[in-house]
């Protein structure tokens, strides 16, 4: 599934002239009864402020060595900045049962959940067909979705003889991508949505907090940063200042400032900041790391903290080293 990456990073992207950012409200009257989400529960939550964040990585090319994931590490950075508290990450694989299972946990622990991967033309990309039956929603092919397909993929070099309007297993395979989990009791305006003109893939929106993206890195991220000015009213600081990280070089190792450290983490606990300690190993100084959003509190620290560590504020970790070849200090 991840190793498609140059097909279908060819099928996802190319400038759509005069194309807009919504959906058209493409809506079918659904067949399924019984749903497992409440509608007005589902809109609330994709109004609500967001504090908390959960990640699932789909596929079995990760959990089988195959594939190498960065999705979530850059997910957590995107959670960081716009001061979000990233809760979970889990990899799981391409299975029905357990992608509906971490989805409804995780839509109903978190206020904003994301999902990667799954979403391809083949037989082992699953991840719509599992949500949807998860919540008890039909898959719909989506109209403009299939449109935008349309107007920016191009057929592979080895599909010369490929035409939308002549029924084959490639078009059968493309509309794979283009049929989403739609709860037709609401507008279909916040359940697909289009934050990149330049791609036809949109991120699809269920229960009101999870967000289903592609697992090709590129366009993961390109998703999500378009993705920032609709979350941005969501957010307690929408410039995403709201969480910083004070960095300390220390030589000492971490067993001479544990005692040090755990006083320091019970003494601001209760202002929300958070005390790290990670060594370095191979390098002769290891860090320390304030995290919280009181600023000026965090900063009040400092002295105190480059004194009980006998260590410096940086920047970057790098910034004191002066050797790469010194013992290892923990």
């Amino acid at each position: 599934m991840f190793a498609r990456v140059g097909q279908l990073a060819r099928h996802f992207s190319r400038p759509l002239p005069g194309s807009v950012h919504t959906s058209a409200a493409t809506v079918a009257r659904s067949s399924v009864g019984g749903s497992i989400m409440s509608s007005s529960a589902a809109e609330d939550r994709g109004k609500r402020m967001i504090h908390t964040a959960g990640c699932i990585i789909i596929g079995d090319e990760v959990l089988g060595g195959k594939t190498v994931d960065t999705n979530s590490t850059h997910f957590a950075k995107y959670c960081f900045l716009l001061g979000m508290q990233l809760k979970r990450i889990e990899v799981i694989g391409d299975d029905e049962a357990e992608i509906g299972e971490a989805t409804r946990r995780m839509s109903e622990n978190y206020d904003f959940v994301v999902t990667s991967g799954g979403i391809g033309p083949t037989h082992d990309d699953i991840t719509y067909e599992s949500i949807a039956k998860a919540f008890g929603l039909p898959l719909k092919l989506h109209d403009d979705t299939l449109r935008r397909m349309k107007a920016l993929s191009k057929p592979h070099p080895s599909q010369k003889s490929f035409s939308w309007d002549v029924p084959s297993p490639a078009l059968d395979a493309k509309l794979r991508m283009v049929r989403l989990p739609i709860d037709e009791s609401r507008d279909d305006k916040s359940q697909v949505l289009f934050v990149d003109e330049n791609l036809w893939v949109p991120i699809s929106v269920v229960n009101g907090n999870i967000h289903i993206l592609p697992g090709i890195p590129r366009l993961f991220t390109q998703l999500l940063d378009g993705l920032k000015p609709v979350l941005a009213p969501r957010l307690e600081n929408p410039e995403g200042k709201g969480v910083y990280r004070i960095l300390f070089s220390t030589p000492m190792a971490e067993s001479e400032v544990a005692g040090y450290l755990t006083k320091l983490a019970a003494e601001v606990e209760p202002k929300g900041v958070k005390v790290g300690s990670y060594p370095r190993w191979g390098r002769k100084r290891n860090s320390v790391t304030l995290v919280g959003k009181d600023k000026e509190y965090m900063e009040s620290l400092v002295p105190q903290i480059e004194k009980g560590v006998d260590g410096i504020r940086v920047e970057r970790e790098e910034d004191a080293d002066e050797s790469e070849d010194e013992d290892e200090g923990s």
